[in-house]
């Protein structure tokens, strides 16, 4: 058995080694291979990555130039896109260009048109961000006829005929005008009479009145200075069409909107869309008393493209265009459920195939087909002593693996692109006994989700009772052999030593001891704004190696464009309002109580003893092996010690793909070793603020 002062012993050995390592030797008769971004591992550093012409990526990725030839430009056989220049300089580049007979000079693309150079159908306008034309206006110019552009809805208003008109009024250049017509009647009580509307007792020329009888063989009405008087009896009510002749004296209401059992044409879609397309006008027909048109049948309005059906279902004068109205990167043919504003849509830019179904919310994210459907779970029956990697995401409750440039677009949804495990800088393989997946730790820990918890540890992954890979006693630990560098962009982020709690001796070396790292490569919902994952740190360094050199490390890395995350990338850190304490067993010394599972009383014999009285309990660490009697120090009593569970936040960029690096070593010495379960990984569509919380 190792006691303290071999232990310390060794330390200074291990600094004479580091020492000589300075001076261009090695201290072990290894080397240790740097990460230069080549091809050992999964790139921890996102080396950058120049492109050839015709080379295309996945845009959640990347982008990379496509600069494939658009024909030819002259004597030279040299195109616009090689040398540089734009592709057109002026709208006679673009004659007969698929792309359009407009130039835009700012990107060098011939379009359709531009906002300067607008030869958009009237009823259509210039979208100056497709550089289409589309329904709708955004000046009187793009109106026909005397409309004009009412801005706040990009909509045509006026009149073109008089049906658009209300009763008592006529279309007059575009303008509804008080007056009437055979097709547009008058208000109640009213008579068309030479094409005003005037009251229906007076007798005016071809206004009908008193020389026309109100029912067959009854007598004419009388005129009277000009006013019809209906004899008693000849019509009821006085004012009841009785022969089926408009305007003829003795009207209902005064009112005839149509003529009496008259055929009109009727087409209710918007300006610029009757005739393009499948959209078509219909019939309506006047009822024999004039005073109501029915209803308009068999006209076709405007609807959504149908994929692939060789029509214009639209009516925009287009066959089968596949719209991004929202522009997440799938269209409405690709996939995606909800692509404008309407009903059961109210976010379209956070509902796509790319996104995850976030529970309770009554919409389907994901465009599956399923309202609030939970992802099945992928963690029961996996081997404790797995060599796939993939299986360590399942055990994490990552179910959903995917591909980094599938065939079909619509095919980029979220998930696992890749998994590793490897040492702390990214190379090498660890020992198989530092990593397992266990159904349960201890006599008392059970996952936090799912059947399965991921095992790293310094030492062996298991607890007293496992096999496959086997028990080996934390204290005084198992040196499994391995080491490597620090992860080199946390390192370096650090200014090349390890961050340390004030007054606690620095640690020694640049070496991490028995590391092992899971390594997971993730393409982000498109809906997703973080993530959280639960984790248990324990160590055997409790309680009598806090505050000394020998503070063992577990780190969460996050390689994201999202720069709310710690400047280093960890986000297995505590924030004390001040400073970022990395989890490892002098946090103790910074976060009083962040150690629960664990036994009260004096700490850090082989330092400065202290009194701690942050533990809960330590029941959960029954049947952990962090629960045995050791002797250091002059300490005789329970050692090791656990956090109990926490949950870690970051956060990421919708849609892109990023790397989740879960790191554990023993620091200064191979011994005594630490140990972390990691379960319950979960997105979420709300920022988080990154770090350890507790509970």
């Amino acid at each position: 058995m190792l006691d303290a002062m071999n232990r310390f012993a060794m330390l200074s050995i291990s600094a004479v080694a580091t020492l000589a390592a300075c001076n261009g030797g090695s201290a072990n008769g290894e080397t240790v291979g740097s990460n230069d971004g080549g091809s050992s591992g999964i790139g921890l550093t996102g080396a950058s990555t120049t492109g050839n012409a015709d080379t295309t990526t996945d845009p959640t990725v990347g982008s990379v130039s496509n600069t494939g030839s658009s024909g030819e430009s002259g004597p030279s056989d040299t195109t616009a896109a090689e040398t540089g220049t734009p592709g057109c300089t002026s709208n006679d580049d673009c004659a007969g260009d698929p792309g359009g007979a407009v130039c835009n000079t700012d990107t060098g693309e011939c379009v359709d048109c531009t906002v300067a150079d607008d030869p958009c159908a009237e009823g259509n306008y210039c979208d100056p961000a497709t550089n289409a034309c589309i329904p709708g206006c955004i000046a009187d110019d793009d109106c026909g006829g005397d409309l004009s552009c009412e801005l706040a809805t990009n909509m045509c208003v006026g009149c073109l005929e008089d049906v658009e008109c209300p009763l008592g009024s006529v279309c007059d250049a575009g303008t509804c005008v008080p007056g009437c017509n055979k097709q547009q009647g008058c208000q109640k009580g009213l008579a068309c009479c030479t094409e005003q509307c005037v009251d229906i007792l007076i007798d005016e020329p071809n206004c009908g009145g008193c020389d026309s009888p109100c029912e067959p063989d009854n007598a004419t009405g009388e005129c009277v200075d000009g006013i019809c008087t209906v004899p008693d009896g000849n019509c009821a009510n006085g004012f009841e069409d009785c022969n089926g002749a408009a305007n003829d004296g003795c009207e209902i209401n005064g009112v005839c909107v149509c003529a009496p059992n008259q055929v009109y044409e009727c087409y209710a879609g918007p300006a610029g869309t009757q005739d393009i397309g499948v959209c078509v006008a219909g019939t309506q027909t006047c009822n024999g008393d004039g005073t109501v048109l029915g209803p308009c049948i068999g006209q076709v309005l405007p609807g959504l493209e149908v994929c692939a059906s060789g029509q214009d279902e639209n009516c925009d004068g287009d066959v089968d265009e596949d719209p991004d109205l929202d522009a997440d990167g799938w269209t409405q043919c690709g996939g995606d459920c909800c692509d404008d504003v309407g009903v059961g849509c109210l976010s379209p830019a956070l509902v796509n195939p790319g996104a995850f179904e976030f529970g309770g919310n009554v919409v389907d994210d994901d465009c599956d087909g399923n309202i609030d459907n939970v992802l099945p779970g992928c963690d029961a029956g996996l081997a404790s002593n797995s060599n796939d990697p993939n299986d360590y995401a399942r055990a994490v409750d990552l179910c959903q693996f995917t591909t980094l440039n599938p065939p079909d677009p619509a095919d980029r949804n979220w998930g696992v692109l890749s998994a590793g495990l490897f040492l702390a800088n990214g190379a090498g393989v660890p020992a198989t006994n530092s990593r397992a997946i266990r159904p349960g730790f201890g006599n008392v820990i059970v996952p936090e989700l799912g059947s399965s918890i991921a095992v790293l540890s310094s030492g062996n992954a298991a607890d007293s009772n496992d096999v496959n890979p086997p028990f080996a006693a934390f204290q005084n630990g198992t040196s499994t052999g391995t080491s490597s560098a620090f992860p080199a962009d946390w390192f370096a982020a650090n200014g090349n030593a390890l961050p340390n709690v004030p007054g606690c001796p620095v640690p020694l070396g640049n070496t991490a001891q028995n590391p092992v790292m899971l390594n997971l490569q993730v393409r982000v919902p498109t809906n997703a704004l973080s993530f959280s994952m639960r984790f248990y740190f324990f160590s055997a360094e409790y309680p009598e190696y806090v505050c000394t050199a020998f503070n063992d490390f577990f780190v969460a890395l996050v390689d994201s464009t999202n720069n709310t995350n710690p400047a280093d990338g960890n986000i297995a850190v505590y924030d004390d309002g001040a400073t970022l304490w990395p989890v490892g067993v002098n946090i103790l010394q910074a976060a009083p109580g962040l150690f629960t599972q664990c036994a009260n009383g004096q700490i850090s014999q082989c330092a400065a003893p202290v009194p701690y009285n942050g533990c809960v309990a330590n029941n959960e660490l029954a049947g952990t092996g962090f629960n045995t009697v050791a002797n250091a120090c002059g300490y005789n009593g329970a050692a090791g010690g656990g956090t109990g569970w926490l949950t870690v936040n970051g956060n990421v960029t919708p849609g892109e793909v990023m790397t989740l690096r879960l790191v554990i070593w023993d620091t200064s010495d191979q011994v005594w070793d630490s140990l972390v379960l990691l379960d319950d990984f979960q997105w979420s569509v709300e920022a988080s603020e990154p770090g350890v919380m507790p509970g």
